[in-house]
């Protein structure tokens, strides 16, 4: 029987990473999770999975950390994710996103872990001029979040030319929903997700919900994005590093979405179906940086990765954010459990 490796996850006490978290662990993967806790939570950490409290950037800690726990794979999903805030504060997110990745990808070189699998981003295409996008559109980031994932992607493919490591970069589109077993999900506090806005709002943790823009060139005049459950983005990682130890030789860059849009409407329309009880809607003018839509073409993930999306189905969707928001709720305060 061939003994799987041990992965690094960085941000594993986080929203996404959780999740990979998740699957690795139930397919059988040794884990280990490096987090500096400023949005994550130690709790989100499964029992047996051992917690690095620290910084990406903390190269000694890094580093010792691969060398004891003889990790063959990284997958770094620490960073800055709010589009807005990149606008006002360009510099945490090419701090956060691109210099500390920067020091990852030499601690890995210098360890010599030979996979890396990189949360990149659909913000990496900007406002593109096609209805959906492909893994080839020209990648024109119109926000500072975008610009710091496309140099980390950048990083990746040089690194890769220079020294015995490959990666897989995936290109999330608007990531939503929650573990269906419920044992993680969305938790940050002040998250600008929609699906996460929304269903606080129909629990009563939100007055209302802004609508951001209401003239964009969509069906309703409201921004249209591709919104991928969460488990369904865990699966396509632990798919992409099967990939990469089956050819060491081999690069990977693709979408992950199911090439569908929904407006906002759409989705606050989804949540008050779900909960019969309808949100407060708030219109307002658009944020900086915000595109009027955002649709993955998937075909490539289809056609390189056995991915077969379990949980495309905005209802499930929402079902399953809802759930979480109602756990997270009941949830005291305080440490891993």
């Amino acid at each position: 029987m061939t003994i799987k490796p041990t992965v690094l996850v960085t941000g594993g006490a986080g929203y996404i990473g959780s999740h990979a978290v998740l699957a690795l662990k139930d397919a059988g993967y040794g884990v280990v999770v490096i987090d500096n806790l400023v949005t994550g939570f130690d709790w989100a950490v499964p029992d047996g999975v051992p917690l690095v409290r620290g910084d990406i950037a903390d190269q000694p800690l890094v580093e010792a950390t691969l060398r004891k726990h003889d990790i063959k794979a990284i997958m770094h999903f620490a960073g800055s994710v709010v589009v807005p805030e990149s606008v006002d504060n360009p510099l945490k997110y090419y701090h956060n996103n691109s210099a500390k990745t920067r020091d990852l990808i030499e601690s890995a070189v210098r360890v010599g872990v030979p996979h890396f699998i990189f949360s990149s981003t659909a913000a990496t295409y900007g406002t593109p001029d096609v209805e959906a996008v492909r893994e080839d559109t020209p990648q024109r980031p119109i926000n500072p979040y975008g610009m710091s994932k496309l140099m980390t992607e950048y990083m990746l493919r040089d690194v890769a030319a220079a020294h015995p490591m490959n990666f897989c970069a995936l290109r999330y589109f608007n990531v939503a929903g929650a573990d269906p077993q419920g044992r993680t999900g969305q938790s940050t506090a002040g998250a600008t997700h929609l699906i996460k806005v929304a269903v606080e709002a129909a629990l009563g943790k939100r007055e209302s919900v802004a609508v951001f823009g209401t003239d964009f060139d969509t069906p309703d005049g409201t921004g249209v994005r591709d919104y991928i459950h969460v488990t369904d983005l865990a699966a396509a990682h632990l798919l992409a590093l099967e990939a990469l130890i089956a050819e060491p030789d081999r690069n990977h860059l693709l979408n992950c979405g199911y090439g569908r849009g929904f407006s906002v409407l759409e989705v606050l329309d989804a949540v008050d179906r779900a909960t019969n009880n309808p949100i407060e809607r708030v219109m307002v003018g658009r944020r900086a940086g915000d595109p009027g839509k955002l649709i993955s073409d998937n075909g490539a993930i289809l056609k390189t990765f056995p991915w077969t999306p379990r949980h495309a189905d905005l209802d499930q969707i929402v079902a399953h954010a809802l759930a979480w928001e109602r756990k997270l709720g009941d949830r005291e305060t305080g440490g891993r459990g």
